[in-house]
């Protein structure tokens, strides 16, 4: 698969029917974040790669089948991996908000606050390291953290297998798709592969990287222009990705209780304090809030951030300088960000 860059009531009347909708907020307010329905097209591709991108690394010991990415897909959207059948994977990364949470903290199982924003899936077939801490190499071992998280699925991988295995129609789709049918791998195996085939390239700007000069407006070439220049956003967000996937301190949420040092809590290295991996910009628009903590509402606060300088600490890293961007170069930067 790969996304391309469209009566009149009486005032009694009126309190009777106000008084539940007043308090479905009390209600709901700890429920998690609900499932989505899989509104994705009938037939995901497996060996099409979007205009714009390199071919993405593979894993030769989870080679990618139609079966296992169907197999990923349905276990993707199925809550059965959670342990009160709540929670879906899809319930944190929305296809319809980017792969990512619509929320800056979702809500898993029991409505518990997630600590983080749940990232975007798109384009993770070229991730070296996952989670926002980069605590993980590859998406295989991704997979599986979330179903034993307390906070997201709350349950364990053999209790997880163990619904799977009870279930009418899971036992035989393993089968079919791998060899020594369901075990905690296969699972794993069929989860990422379903997440490796969520390409999104085909972008505006690469037509106009490609010699199409007329694909992107006036505002958008300067916009791309200063991203190349001035505003020194190749530094991190490089390459056809638009990510160096390194993890660098940038000052989002510095001084905030409860502290999150991101990559220090994996490595309780000093240098790494503060740092968070650095998220692809394909489809950006489509997934606010933003950082890690989904702290930045809008796409032009992002640009706005940056052009001060980031959020001042000892830890911030040194490509991070006052850019002092008017506000017709922060317009365009904008411009350029919704044009990928």
């Amino acid at each position: 698969m790969f996304f391309r860059g469209s009566e009149i009531m009486s005032y009694r009347t009126i309190a009777i029917v106000a008084l539940p909708l007043l308090l479905v907020p009390i209600l709901f307010a700890d429920s998690p974040s609900p499932v989505p329905k899989d509104t994705l097209p009938a037939k995901l591709a497996i060996d099409e790669v979007p205009f714009g991108l390199n071919s993405p690394r593979k894993n030769k010991d989870n080679l990618l089948t139609a079966g296992r990415v169907a197999l990923g897909r349905q276990l993707f959207f199925d809550p059965i991996l959670s342990a009160d059948r709540t929670v879906a994977c899809a319930s944190c990364h929305r296809p319809d908000h980017g792969f990512a949470s619509a929320e800056p903290r979702p809500r898993g199982i029991g409505g518990q606050e997630i600590p983080r924003r749940a990232p975007t899936l798109f384009n993770r077939a070229f991730g070296s390291s996952f989670f926002w801490d980069g605590r993980v190499a590859t998406l295989e071992e991704q997979a599986l953290q979330p179903i034993e998280n307390p906070t997201e699925m709350g349950s364990s991988v053999p209790d997880a297998l163990k619904r799977l295995q009870a279930d009418a129609k899971y036992p035989a789709k393993f089968k079919e798709a791998f060899d020594d049918g369901l075990t905690a791998a296969n699972l794993a195996k069929a989860l990422a592969s379903f997440e490796r085939v969520l390409l999104r390239g085909d972008s505006a700007v690469d037509h106009f990287r490609n010699g199409e000069h007329e694909a992107l407006s006036t505002s958008e070439r300067h916009g791309l222009w200063l991203y190349e220049s001035k505003g020194m956003c190749w530094r991190c967000h490089t390459g056809t990705n638009f990510t160096d996937e390194s993890l660098h301190n940038t000052g989002v949420s510095w001084g905030q209780a409860p502290a999150d040092l991101g990559r220090y809590t994996v490595t309780r290295q000093d240098a790494d304090k503060g740092r968070f991996k650095t998220p692809t910009l394909r489809g950006v628009s489509l997934r606010p809030p933003y950082m890690h903590d989904g702290s930045v509402k809008t796409l032009e606060d992002v640009v706005e951030f940056y052009s001060k300088g980031g959020g001042a600490n000892p830890h911030l890293d040194p490509a991070l300088k006052p850019l002092n961007l008017s506000d017709d170069e922060r317009r365009d930067l904008v411009a350029f960000l919704k044009a990928l």
